[in-house]
Parts: C-alpha cells; structure tokens; sequence
C-alpha cells in the first residue's frame, strides 16, 4: 500500500469560514500551517449558507478564500468540503418547487468546491440533517419511517441524476454521507445509500463511508465488506473518513481498524479524512456534547488536564499512519 494523503476537518475548529472576513483567514491561513507541519495534506472545509441572498452568491465568497490560501503559500493544500441539506433545501420535499430550490443550493456547493479546487463534495446531502419526522406530532421510527420515507427516496433520485451530470462537468464527485439513527433519520448505512443509487446512473454521485457511523449504525462486518465491495464494483466509493463513536480523540478510541480500512485500503485511493468534532458551541445540542473542549491554541486560554486541538490532530495522524503501516506489513 502506498503512503495515503491524510486530511482534517475544519470542525476541529469551526462550521463557518466566515470568507468575506480577512481576519478569519488569517486564522484559518494559521491553523493550516502548523497542521500541515503535522503532515496534513488537506482539510475537509464545512461549507454552509449564508443565510442572505441566492446560494449561488456564495461561490465567490469561496474563490476568495481559495485566492488568499494560495496568496498564503497553501497552493498545494488538497481541499474538500462538507455539505449538509437543511428543511429549506430539502432534495426529498414532495413539492417540486422545493425540490428546484434544493437542487440549484447543490450545484452552488458543487461550484463551491470546484472554486476551491477541491474535486469532492461530501455530507448528509440527501435527507435534511438531525431533523425527524412526525405525523400529527408524533416521532416517526421503524417500519412508520420506512413507509415515511420510501415516496422521499424515490422523488429524489431524478434530482441527483441531473446533480451528476452538473457534478460531472465542475470535475466534482458527491459523495452522499450515511449518518447514523442517533443523529438522522435517514439515510444511515451505506446500503442504504447504495439502495437510492440504484435510481441515480451517474457514478459521480456514490458514497461516503464513516467509521464512526459503521460503528453505531451498521449491519456488522460481514455487511460492511459487502457493501464497500459493491461501492468500489460500481465506482461509487467517492470518501473515507475516519471519526471515533464518539466525535473525539482518534489516537485512543473504539475504531475498529483492521475491520474498517482492510476493505477499504485495496479499492480507494483517495485521500482519508479525520473528522474530529470539537466541543465548539455549534455541535454542543446536536451531538449532545459531554466532553470537555479541546482547546484551540491563540484562540482559548490553556485548560489543565485537557488537550488542545493540535495535541489531538498531532496524535491523531500519529495513530493512523501506525495503523496503515501496520496493515501494510
């Protein structure tokens, strides 16, 4: 096995880049340097709205930050982007104008990660993130949410057919994320994911794995080798990352790792992503945070007893590297 690229997310520190803001490039220009003399060779960068005006007004709000990186003497750094659907972009509403809307806030992300030269767009991209279902005011779970959502799945994969083809032509591949049943209703395994791709021919939609949601939420080992199989068979396995159950510390957690990078290793090349969700107020409700913050150096004081960003990116990309070389012995 060759030596992988290994990339971090941004929510380590953030879920806004605030792009517009030369200040806070500044202190992203900081955070990419001291972790790429980690060995970092990319960063997975969180890409939400705005809030204000059409999604496509964002797309030069991200050339610029892509500009200032190189102006910065990051040319070389590999770029990915995060992406989650929310309720008012919502690619499963059984209304078509929303579905419309949903689809152009899609191609404005993927116009996004081309600005940033970045060639993969991955999240929770097809049901809106963290927000469950009711009927009449009550949760919907089990074989209720199955019927729930099985009209949604199918209304949906005429809208990634054709988000395919737009993806096709920026050089982009979607990569649709399983999120497991603590977090969203749905989709939450990779079979599931391949199930609803089944309707989508084009394979620059295809999935993104997740150790951290195989281990809540997947059928079990044999399944998962299964499934990687036949995303890698129809050239689908677009992102790997690698997350402890828990969002935290990677260099002492419950990733089983043999078991998740041994199918992955032979039939992906791309690069492989740590994503650590630090305990920044973002994340606090919607994970349902106990953990105390990793505390981010020039940002936050010092805390005793407590880690702070970089001692957990260090160790973290320490840990995987130990584990890749351990595979390739």
């Amino acid at each position: 096995m060759s030596a992988r690229d290994i990339y971090l997310s941004f929510f380590m520190f953030t879920v806004d880049l605030h792009p517009d803001d030369p200040r806070y490039t500044e202190v992203v220009v900081r955070h990419m340097r001291e972790l790429r003399n980690m060995g970092y060779a990319g960063f997975d960068l969180p890409v939400f709205p705005k809030g204000a005006g059409t999604p496509q007004a964002d797309v030069p709000r991200y050339e610029k930050l892509r500009e200032a990186l190189d102006a910065a003497g990051l040319e070389d750094v590999g770029l990915t982007t995060n992406v989650a659907t929310t309720p008012t972009c919502d690619p499963t509403s059984l209304i078509a104008e929303e579905r419309e809307a949903a689809l152009a806030y899609l191609k404005s992300r993927v116009d996004i990660t081309a600005a940033l030269r970045g060639s993969i767009m991955a999240g929770p991209v097809l049901f809106p993130y963290n927000v469950f279902p009711t009927l009449d005011g009550v949760p919907l779970w089990s074989d209720a949410l199955q019927d729930w959502l099985r009209p949604r799945y199918r209304v949906a994969q005429p809208l990634f057919e054709r988000l395919g083809a737009y993806a096709a032509e920026k050089g982009v591949q979607v990569a649709v994320e399983p999120v497991d049943h603590w977090e969203t209703p749905a989709p939450n395994m990779v079979r599931d994911v391949l199930d609803f791709l089944v309707g989508v021919r084009d394979p620059h939609i295809g999935v993104c794995v997740d150790s951290s949601h195989v281990v809540l939420g997947s059928s079990g080992p044999k399944a998962y080798h299964r499934d990687i199989r036949d995303a890698a068979d129809q050239r689908r396995l677009h992102y790997v990352q690698v997350s402890p159950p828990d969002r935290g510390e990677v260099a002492d957690s419950w990733i089983p790792w043999r078991t998740f990078l041994e199918p992955v290793l032979p039939v992906y090349d791309g690069p492989l992503l740590i994503e650590v969700f630090n305990a920044i107020p973002a994340f606090l409700t919607s994970l349902r945070l106990t953990r105390r913050k990793f505390w981010i150096p020039l940002d936050d004081d010092p805390v005793p007893g407590v880690p702070s960003a970089y001692d957990v990116a260090e160790e973290g990309i320490r840990k995987l590297r130990s584990e890749l070389a351990g595979l390739a012995a």
